[in-house]
């Protein structure tokens, strides 16, 4: 019971160390995104403060024409160090000066005065412009000794509209750098997991050769010496070292390619049931229906554990009294064969649809949550699917089984 409460109490524990990384994470992505935009607001700032100044400058420079040199140069001075695409309008609306636009659009030689060298602008040009900065930014106003008032207009500067994406643009490679890490490192987990997993059940197939091959030897002692040749508990005695085979024989084939063979799914089923049936609580009944005639390739051995696996979830299911029912059909349209095995148990909530298959998840007070990760395992062998089709609590459950029929399949380890 402890070493139960231990695997679940580490189970829940890897569970919320995810929710703390994936929190931690989003926390330092919020901090990113605030902090970038706290810059983003000192920059604005900055750059509207230097917009002010430039067009401030430009009209101390058009107002003040009997300014002493040194200071008009001082004030060109000024503004040629402020850096920021503006455009500054008069009262009508018409451009009066403009910074850091493009050249090739703001001096355009007329063709019809080429003679004389008149430079314009592109109007198509300036008013795409304006309304980008008309969206960026709420214009200044500049009053004028006349009465009159001059509106500037700006935009933000290439780095501020970098630093803008940045954060995105940083976020973004960091995540793909994590997925592509977690998938490596993930990858190289699973695969000393996996070949822990197949020295361990090789292992394990090879410890129990020789005691069952001792216990069919003692079974046929006892049938000679005590004349019993059809006695029926002997027999079944016989039917359970066989199984023990079986499950050896299961141990043994597992990091290795077994090969599939066209069986016939409704036998195959019914001959385990019949195994199964009289190892069961006679207040659980068995009930197998549906097409007896549909094929699939199959591992018999291995397809047995499925359906064994699957049987005995049911039976931990049902509390005391109740039914199993597995139903065959097909799908023709899509050549797929339908395998679902229903029970009267406690059922699953919803929420447990997906995690019941994952490695360690069990709700009984005895088990290593294995049988269902296992059994999903054992399907995707035979290229097929598993899932929880339905459940209510303390109605029952349907898992569905979708093997392909009529289909070649490329072997894979197991």
């Amino acid at each position: 019971m402890t070493l139960k409460k231990d695997r679940i109490y580490q189970y829940d524990t890897k569970q919320r160390w995810k929710v703390f990384l994936f929190l931690f994470a989003a926390l330092i992505a919020a901090a990113s995104l605030l902090y970038t935009n706290h810059l983003v607001k000192s920059l604005s700032q900055s750059e509207r403060t230097k917009a002010e100044v430039w067009a401030m400058s430009t009209r101390s420079i058009m107002t003040m024409p009997d300014v002493d040199d040194q200071f008009i140069s001082f004030i060109y001075a000024v503004r040629d160090s402020l850096s920021i695409p503006a455009i500054i309008t008069d009262a009508k609306g018409e451009i009066i000066f403009w910074r850091d636009l493009d050249s090739t659009k703001t001096n355009i030689k007329e063709h019809a005065d080429s003679t004389t060298g008149n430079l314009h602008y592109d109007p198509i040009y300036f008013e795409k412009q304006l309304a980008t900065m008309r969206r960026n930014h709420a214009p200044i106003a500049l009053h004028l000794d006349t009465g009159e008032i001059w509106s500037v207009y700006y935009r933000d500067s290439d780095a501020l509209r970098q630093l803008r994406i940045f954060p995105y643009v940083q976020l973004s490679l960091i995540a793909i750098f994590l997925v592509i890490a977690y998938t490596v490192f993930n990858s190289i987990k699973k695969t000393e997991q996996n070949l822990v997993w197949v020295g361990m059940a090789k292992e394990a197939a090879h410890q129990l050769g020789t005691p069952i091959s001792s216990l069919m030897g003692w079974l046929e002692l006892v049938r000679t010496k005590f004349d019993a040749e059809e006695d029926s508990i002997l027999n079944e005695m016989e039917r359970d070292v066989k199984r023990l085979e079986i499950v050896a024989d299961r141990f043994s084939k597992i990091g290795s390619t077994p090969t599939l063979t066209n069986q016939v799914v409704y036998p195959v089923i019914q001959d385990f049931i019949q195994y199964f049936r009289v190892r069961t609580s006679e207040k659980i009944s068995f009930e197998l229906k549906g097409d007896s005639t549909v094929e699939a390739r199959l591992n018999i051995q291995l397809f047995d554990w499925i359906i064994e696996n699957l049987l005995k979830n049911a039976v931990n299911a049902i509390e005391s009294e109740g039914k199993i029912t597995v139903n065959i059909s097909d799908n023709i349209a899509k050549e797929e064969i339908f395998i679902d095995i229903s029970d009267t148990g406690r059922g699953i909530p919803k929420s447990n649809f997906d995690t019941v298959f994952q490695p360690g998840f069990t709700t009984r007070k005895r088990g290593w949550g294995l049988g269902l990760s296992l059994t999903k395992r054992m399907v995707d062998y035979h290229q097929g699917q598993i899932f929880v089709k339905e459940s209510e609590l303390g109605k029952g459950t349907t898992f569905r089984i979708i093997l392909k029929s009529n289909l070649r399949y490329e072997p894979t380890q197991v």
